[in-house]
């Protein structure tokens, strides 16, 4: 092949790609039903011919609509009449897609970055991420966002690097001198050539570049000074790390991997605040109380969301001995945090979230339990129990449980613990609040429980039990990007995943290095622990794309390996590190000094895929550089970016109807499309079939049955299916999972206590149930939902596992009945106030997915993390 160059629509000259020839000629045949591989290498080899032909011998390069006139011709020439016009129609659609992404961006071109996303991901993009002016204007495109986060995420690459950085320190304190980074822009980059840099920092990047070496400095592991790692970076002496950039980059570009929104919206920003968790502590005094709202309001300024435990505060009704008075219980308070957080509005992006946490014994317990039973109370909250281990001797036994006075301890009154069991989960079947969060599971594995005690608060989702003033930064691997197609079908590349997963261990250590704090005292805890949250997405379409059902018993172990070499890889890339820059300050006075290791799938050996005893010794001699380093978080908005599945969750429905300004369309879930045109099925009236069968598949003939038992959406898989997922994937998980337990509306309350039974006897550290209907949604109804029971049994294990933990389903699960009717009943719970129509186009239809309300017109999501 002489042809070497073409010359793209933008004007651009790029390497001639023949693969792209043939991506497109396999989706014509698979549109049109004809696919056929060896057909499709003939047409393709004739191609290359003809295009060799006619410029092989010229200088002049072939323009990409040169190639594609070609194209149509070859396919005409083969009698491929049908293909021919799909190519041709795929031709129009992608112009037209092309001239929409250019409406969307504000500008006359789309390079290669713009082509990879979807229209859907470039309109996200486009309304929340991209940089935009004083007047609104879009002022970056997609290329450019990814940019400006892996300019800043490649700096600490650089600061660490051994020509001037040492790990032992010992070094000469170098005087401070100072900086005026506007002085140095557009003369400092990495990628050193003839013009000057491949990419430049900005004022921005620049000031967190000398924040980070003034640190070091200061500790005595500056090699160099300031002025003299300037001037090096200015003569190109550090660009070996343009390709760490390259790297950071393409994990993005390429869907592979994405930090968590605050991330996205702030890296290379005036704001600079790169996380999406926090907690804060509140001690019983109005002083504290004050602090937590001032500190919280900060916090939700600069974009993230907080969690608090309020279980230290007084009981309403105890005296308060300054003012002779008494107390007005920590309720009362919680409300103050949630004006704070109405009336701040998140980096003006959106407002805040909380996690309001109280412990079982508290007096107030009923109080909060019942806090959201009134619609418009505390709107910003998710609330959660924090059950302690005491009580469950007290249930067992059905002896009176003390509830003790926080202030001196001792007992205010006793309660039926069953009576107040049943009422937790009464009213998270009523209302989807409060949820449940079990003290001793937390803690079983925490690794700096003998230096810092007990965790006893969580971020506002619950997927990071955090101490006081500590914070996380999350991002989450997309499986679906390791599927691949080998000549023995599809497969999932585990090599791949490994490599990426190390890579983006040090993408989120180097965001602590590089994030600007919104309080002092979150800086400094964070740095001890340097815990980070690397997580997943994408599991359904990854499930579907293998063939394998969601709560089948191979895919529980597909989820489990999926979860096991995320916290391997991560744990060996963080040793990696410490070896490099060490390890976490707090790493002397942890557990992992004795062995211990923060995942309970350590502890059974029977489970293991990979040599954990190698990992283990590795950081009892090297140490480690993260305390934490795994997670499940939501991942709403960034799994839009790359379309994919949210996180761990099933599909919550595979098509479903979108309406916009434009008009009305499908969605369909990207894999399931993929799967009809390559069997010829995919038209609108199947589409329009399944969105008015809630998203399901189930009972609809057209569909093959072998599809209908792979595809599976949320409300296909009985409630004990979606606890066994999360309880499988924790097993390898440092921190906890974020995962909402579906359940359809005609669920007993007796259900959702077995649900809680289940999730703490199977070691979770927190449960969420949303029952379809509690919180007033009910745009899409499958026909488990409509019927009264689930239609689709998948033979697994969990059932079994129940028996022999003494719990089973009310309803006679084997037969899987049929006429239960769903419940009605008074006042039911409608949306959150703050959500009654969607902030960004109006809409009012949602569902809720990921523990987070989701409009399915546009994509909103009222959720800080994703």
């Amino acid at each position: 092949m002489n042809v070497k160059k073409i010359i793209k629509r933008d004007g651009r000259i790029v390497d001639f790609d023949s693969q792209r020839i043939e991506v497109a000629i396999r989706k014509a045949m698979l549109a049109t039903g004809k696919y056929d591989e060896k057909l499709l290498r003939r047409v393709v080899q004739a191609v290359l011919r003809i295009v060799d032909e006619k410029f092989g011998e010229t200088e002049q390069a072939p323009h990409v609509e040169d190639i594609q006139d070609i194209v149509e011709l070859v396919l005409v020439k083969y009698d491929l009449y049908e293909v021919a016009k799909a190519y041709i129609l795929y031709r129009k659609e992608r112009e037209r897609i092309r001239k929409e992404k250019m409406t969307i961006l504000n500008k006359n071109y789309v390079d290669e970055v713009d082509k990879s996303f979807s229209i859907n991901a470039i309109r996200l993009m486009a309304s929340r991420y991209l940089l935009k002016d004083e007047e609104g204007r879009i002022i970056e495109g997609p290329k450019q966002l990814f940019e400006r986060v892996a300019a800043l995420v490649v700096i600490p690459d650089i600061i660490y690097d051994e020509k001037i950085f040492s790990k032992h320190g010992g070094q000469i304190i170098h005087p401070y001198e100072e900086f005026n980074p506007t002085k140095w822009l557009g003369k400092l980059g990495l990628g050193k050539n003839e013009k000057g840099f491949k990419i430049y920092w900005n004022e921005w990047h620049l000031e967190c570049m000398k924040k980070l070496y003034d640190e070091l400095n200061n500790q005595g592991k500056m090699k160099i000074s300031w002025s003299t790692l300037l001037n090096k970076i200015a003569q190109g002496e550090l660009d070996d790390h343009y390709n760490d950039f390259i790297k950071y980059y393409r994990l993005m570009t390429e869907k592979k991997f994405l930090p968590n929104s605050p991330t996205l919206f702030n890296a290379g920003t005036r704001l600079g605040q790169l996380s999406a968790c926090f907690v804060l502590n509140i001690d019983d005094d109005m002083e504290s109380i004050m602090k937590a709202a001032t500190d919280a309001a900060i916090i939700f300024k600069s974009g993230g969301g907080v969690g608090i435990n309020y279980s230290k505060l007084r009981a309403e009704g105890d005296i308060v001995s300054s003012t002779k008075g008494v107390a007005s219980g920590p309720v009362s308070f919680m409300k103050i945090i949630d004006t704070v957080t109405e009336v701040v509005k998140q980096g003006g992006k959106r407002r805040g979230a909380n996690m309001g946490i109280l412990e079982i014994w508290h007096p107030d317990i009923e109080k909060f339990i019942l806090a959201k039973s009134k619609e418009g109370n505390l709107e910003n909250f998710n609330l959660s129990v924090m059950i302690t281990p005491d009580f469950w001797s007290y249930y067992d036994s059905g002896k009176p449980y003390p509830l003790r006075n926080p202030r001196d301890g001792k007992v205010w009154r006793e309660i039926d613990p069953k009576t107040l069991f049943h009422m937790i989960a009464e009213m998270a079947w009523r209302t989807g609040d409060p949820g449940v969060l079990f003290m001793d599971n937390i803690n079983r594995r925490n690794i700096m429980i003998s230096f810092l005690g007990e965790i006893k608060s969580t971020n506002p989702c619950g997927e990071e039990p955090l101490y006081p003033y500590e914070s996380c930064n999350l991002g989450s691997v997309n499986l679906y990007a390791f599927i691949k197609v080998s000549d023995s079908g599809i497969v999932f590349d585990w090599d791949d995943y490994s490599e990426t997963i190390m890579i983006a261990q040090r993408f989120l250590d180097n965001i602590i290095d590089v994030n600007k704090f919104p309080l002092r005292e979150i800086e400094e805890n964070t740095k001890k622990t340097r815990k980070i949250g690397l997580g997943l997405m994408g599991l359904a379409d990854t499930l579907f794309a293998l063939g394998i059902p969601y709560n089948s018993e191979e895919g529980f172990a597909l989820m489990r390996k999926f979860a096991e070499y995320l916290t391997y890889y991560a744990m060996k890339a963080s040793i990696e590190m410490a070896k490099r820059r060490g390890e976490f300050p707090l790493f002397n006075v942890s557990n992992y000094v004795k062995g211990d290791m923060p995942i309970e799938g350590y502890y059974h050996r029977e489970l293991w895929t990979l040599n954990w005893d190698e990992i283990q010794k590795e950081i009892m001699a090297n140490g480690i550089r993260n305390a934490e380093l795994t997670t499940i978080a939501p991942t709403g908005s960034i799994s839009m970016l790359v379309d994919t599945s949210s996180g761990i969750e099933p599909q919550y429905a595979l098509v479903y109807e979108k309406r916009v300004t434009a008009g009305q369309f499908f969605y369909v879930d990207v894999e399931f499309e993929r799967q009809l045109r390559e069997r010829g099925l995919y038209d609108e009236s199947i589409l329009k079939k399944i969105a008015d069968n809630g998203g399901s598949l189930q009972e609809i003939s057209e569909i093959p049955e072998n599809m209908r038992e792979i595809f599976l959406v949320a409300y296909d898989i009985p409630w004990w299916d979606h606890i066994r997922a999360q309880a499988e994937i924790s097993k390898w998980i440092c921190a906890a999972v974020s995962k909402t337990i579906n359940m359809p509306s005609w669920v007993s309350i007796e259900d959702v206590e077995k649900a809680f039974h289940l999730a703490y006897k199977l070691n979770l550290k927190g449960l969420t149930i949303y029952r379809d209907g509690s919180k007033g949604m009910q745009v899409l109804v499958t026909p488990s939902q409509r019927k009264g029971g689930y239609v689709r049994s998948i033979k697994n294990e969990t059932l079994k596992i129940m028996s022999k933990l003494g719990i089973m389903p009310k309803l006679n699960v084997s037969i899987f009945i049929q006429t239960v009717k769903p419940e009605n009943f008074e006042n039911q719970h409608s949306i959150e106030k703050g959500v009654e129509k969607c902030p960004e186009c109006n809409s009012k239809r949602f569902v809720y997915e990921e523990k987070c309300i989701k409009c399915l017109d546009c994509g909103w999501i009222a959720c800080v993390v994703s």
